[in-house]
């Protein structure tokens, strides 16, 4: 039978929504469920809470740990991706405590702006080390990538990892449910189209039996804005440029220029903006994780609802050829999306069948829409530059060109970040301790 490899197995709760939906899954029955980490204790965590589960649920699945990634590798059928280099303790507290000492405030940090590219550059070179030893040991698996900051690792995987690469984000299929109750709207019969680049893809249309339901929603939307909540970026932004955005309002805070400034500072609390979110996110898991543990590991009783993670599905249409749409991050090869650059990532409608992951031609984004995604592809482009040749003058660019920085810091300014950001980096940064350009 065949193999799925899970790369950052550590990360329990994510194993277990991704292979528990694979347990259920009839066509994966018999699969070895191959899972590497470098933490040996979370490893052994999530080995335990998966044959405790495959138990509960009579899965026929075989779960085994490796302590040796390529061994782990070794004629994988499938691979998926979920590693955070670095991890929060020491490099997300890097990635946000040192901007700070510029004025430099973000939200999430794991996508563009300093701290994405940051992660990015920790993130690809060893990404590209997994391509390396796929090619030698499993080199026609499928690489799922889950991980941040999607489009220009997966970017990167694709241009020069050489091995069969899609990037995965559930933001594609919760934009429409979570839209719909947050303005008390039913969903059915509702169908959509959505494009554009990973976090930041449009809501294109949006009908119930042939009506457009843009005018009722923006309607409510104006209405819900005269209050406080979670979302009221997301819809500052809709009422703007015309359509909604796939990802959180404290993602696209800080994927524009408009809402995180230190001359304007009442726009956080007009916009409600959660500064500093992520860190906080992660010290809440990890204090959680210490109850969550033993429910989880040494629970004989487990048990499963598939959730709306890809993975599982696209592993079924690939195994029985009963096709499945996905919202996937490709290539924009042959300009899938028109008017975005065809070396950029896209999130675009993908058919999952026996022969692989097929994009579908979208055309033409509104014109103000690819603007805003080509601000958020030139800092991509530009940090896979830099991690593949190795020359800081790319890192600079790339900082040049967020449209966060560039809003807030002078050149000067970005310039010295990037500097100081690379040095507190240290080690996690090799390709750049030692090679400084004067500008």
């Amino acid at each position: 039978m065949g193999k799925i490899t899970f790369l950052g197995a550590g990360s329990t709760v994510f194993a277990k929504n991704v292979l528990g939906d694979c347990m259920l899954t009839p066509s994966l029955q018999g699969f070895e469920f191959a899972l590497y980490d470098i933490d040996l204790e979370r490893l052994r965590d999530s080995e335990n809470m998966l044959n405790n589960l495959k138990e509960s649920i009579n899965s026929t699945v075989r779960v085994k740990a490796y302590t040796d990634r390529k061994e782990a590798l070794r004629n994988a059928k499938y691979v998926i991706n979920a590693i955070q280099v670095g991890g929060y303790n020491p490099c997300t507290i890097t990635d946000f405590e040192v901007p700070k000492r510029y004025g430099l405030r973000q939200t999430i940090a794991d996508t563009v702006g300093i701290g994405g590219i940051f992660r990015n550059l920790r993130t690809i070179p060893v990404m590209l080390d997994f391509a390396r030893d796929m090619q030698e040991v499993c080199p026609d698996a499928w690489f799922l990538n889950y991980t941040n900051p999607m489009a220009a690792l997966t970017g990167a995987m694709l241009r020069y990892g050489g091995v069969k690469t899609v990037g995965l984000c559930h933001s594609v299929q919760v934009c429409v449910p979570h839209l719909f109750q947050a303005l008390s709207m039913p969903l059915d019969n509702v169908q959509w189209k959505i494009a554009g680049i990973n976090h930041m893809a449009w809501l294109l249309e949006i009908k119930r039996d042939g009506e457009d339901l843009y005018p009722e929603i923006k309607r409510r939307a104006l209405e819900k804005q005269k209050t406080k909540h979670d979302d009221m970026v997301r819809f500052e932004l809709m009422q703007r440029f015309g359509c909604y955005v796939t990802e959180s309002s404290e993602h696209n805070a800080e994927y524009h220029p408009y809402f995180i400034k230190s001359n304007y500072p009442e726009l956080i609390e007009r916009f409600n903006i959660p500064l500093d979110e992520y860190p906080r996110r992660c010290v809440k898991q990890i204090a959680d994780w210490k109850t969550m543990r033993e429910e989880l590991v040494h629970n004989k009783n487990l048990t499963h609802t598939r959730t709306h993670e890809y993975a599982s599905y696209i592993l079924d249409a690939m195994e029985t050829d009963v096709p499945f749409k996905i919202g996937g991050n490709v290539l924009n090869t042959g300009g899938l999306i028109s008017n975005l650059p065809e070396k950029a990532v896209v999130e675009v409608p993908c058919l999952v069948d026996r022969s692989g992951i097929t994009p579908t031609y979208v055309g033409e984004l509104p014109e103000q829409l690819a603007a805003l995604n080509r601000t958020n592809i030139n800092t991509q482009l530009l940090t896979i530059e830099a991690a593949i040749t190795g020359k800081k003058e790319h890192i600079y660019h790339a900082a040049m060109l967020d449209s966060h920085a560039a809003a807030e810091l002078s050149m000067d300014d970005i310039v010295s970040l990037c500097d100081d950001l690379i040095e507190a980096h240290g080690d996690w940064l090799p390709a750049f301790k030692s090679n400084y350009i004067q500008v």
